[in-house]
């Protein structure tokens, strides 16, 4: 599996070769109708954007990954390892509104419905089981990850939807690598409760021993791997969201003055 860099319509995104009967895509900062700061496809509703341009760059982002923006299901971020299931009620009225549901995962086994999950650096993480149909969607910022919420939507898959865990597909999208994500002791140490020795591949100790480099990506990756997802069927995008500004808005590069990605997933019938 792999996450292959894609255009539509002058609209570039991230797409996964693994994520079969889904429509679905990571999307870039570019190819929306948003001026400065949240230049240009602003996908958050709460970045001071407005309304009608963030409508806008939702009809142009679904119809350039093959989803559909009047289907859309939106989470409101609590940086937990909380997953919900959704269905057609948690539908919002119009693509522009905030999420509704609290929870950092949304998972749904009906067609047609469209999972979204926001980003500026915290990991999207996209997950189909392609047998019984069951996609999920996950927003893993630094908590949820040393939380598991990656294992925890698969966890739930299996549980709820009779998925096996050998069954299902993994692609973690465009975050913050380890090149660029220098933390204190607070993030290894919660990678640690989480993770125990593993963690330790994730993060590597600075000169000075107060400040560490830390792989969440690779700690998701193992994550998904504890709960059973083959590592052939994980795909890892490499680009680094603090590093290229000119594709991404970075949280830690630019703070609250920003727009917001996306990651998006819809079963198709």
């Amino acid at each position: 599996m792999e996450i292959i860099r894609r255009e539509q319509d002058g609209l570039p995104f991230y797409w996964c070769d693994g994520l079969d009967g889904t429509a679905h895509g990571f999307s870039t900062r570019r190819g929306g109708v948003s001026p400065a700061p949240w230049d240009s496809l602003n996908l958050g509703a709460s970045c001071g954007d407005q309304p009608q341009r963030v409508a806008e760059n939702f009809h142009r982002f679904c119809a350039a990954i093959g989803t559909d923006s009047r289907s859309i299901i939106k989470n409101r971020q609590v940086h937990g390892r909380r997953v919900r299931p959704v269905t057609a009620a948690d539908i919002l009225s119009a693509p522009e509104l905030p999420g509704t549901v609290e929870a950092d995962g949304l998972i749904t086994d009906v067609p047609g419905l469209c999972l979204t999950v926001f980003s500026a650096d915290c990991l999207p993480v996209l997950l189909c089981d392609p047998q019984r149909r069951v996609i999920a969607a996950v927003h893993a910022g630094w908590r949820g990850t040393a939380l598991g919420i990656a294992a925890q939507a698969v966890e739930q898959m299996t549980a709820d939807y009779g998925c096996r865990p050998d069954s299902i597909r993994a692609a973690i999208g465009p975050g913050i690598s380890a090149c660029c994500f220098e933390t204190r002791s607070d993030v290894p140490d919660g990678l640690r409760d989480g993770l125990s020795r593993e963690a330790e591949t994730c993060i590597s100790p600075l000169p000075g021993g107060e400040k560490f480099m830390v792989d969440l990506k690779r700690a998701n990756t193992l994550w998904l791997e504890r709960a059973g997802v083959p590592r052939s069927s994980i795909a890892v995008c490499s680009a680094c969201t603090a590093c290229d500004s000119g594709d991404f808005w970075s949280h830690r590069m630019l703070g609250q003055n920003r727009g917001s990605m996306a990651a998006m997933i819809q079963l198709l019938p």
